[in-house]
Order: structure tokens, then sequence, then C-alpha cells
């Protein structure tokens, strides 16, 4: 099975589900999207499959930041442009896998998906 999960390193939540990837004897390829970037094609793909509210993560750091006229009236276009410079705000981690789209991490929905 082709699995790649999309993330940021040192997130907490990024480490927990690689560990638990690890443990579980699933291979993966690691994207760091703060170092390597992330393409339009991919974030309009999920978005598409899983919705804005669910890719883009208001409640983190980098969101919290921006000025209040940049957080207010967010179209998805700008969404998107505003992830692109800062791969931060993606929701982490995002798990692609054979078809499926997994953004968050919970032990048992990844338990679920690769039948654990």
């Amino acid at each position: 099975m082709d699995v790649t999960i999309y993330g940021i390193k040192n997130c907490d939540t990024m480490k927990k589900a690689r560990s638990w990837l690890e443990e579980h004897d699933v291979a993966y390829e690691f994207h760091d999207y703060k170092a390597l970037g992330i393409d339009r094609a991919h974030l309009e793909a999920w978005i598409d499959r899983a919705g804005l509210d669910k890719v883009l993560n208001r409640a983190g750091t980098t969101f919290r930041k921006l000025p209040e006229a940049e957080r207010e009236g967010l179209s998805r276009e700008k969404a998107i442009a505003l992830m692109l410079e800062q791969p931060s705000m993606i929701k982490r981690p995002v798990l692609e896998a054979e078809g499926k789209l997994l953004i968050g991490f919970k032990p048992e929905i990844y338990a679920g998906t690769f039948g654990d």
C-alpha cells in the first residue's frame, strides 16, 4: 500500500501519527510541507474531498497571528493562497493511502484504515 503522510517534522501530532504507523509496521513516505512546500493541486484536491474547514488549521498559531481582516470572509482562493505561502496553516497530518484521505490523527481511525 502506498502511504504518504504530509505535515511538519516537529509537530507533536505528527510525531504521534508517525509513531503509530511505525508501531503498526505501516510503511510510509513523509512529506514535510514546511521544508518541501505543497502544490496547489494537492490543496485543491484535499479541499474538494474534505472541505476547506477540515484542511485549514484555524486553531493554529500561524492562522491566529494573521490580521483580523485577513481571517474574515476567507474565500477558498484566499485560503489556498495563504496555505501555499504558509504551509503551517494546513491541518496535520494529512495522510493519503490508496485513495483514502485522512486529516488529523485519531488512533482508532488509523486502525480502521490499516486493518489493525
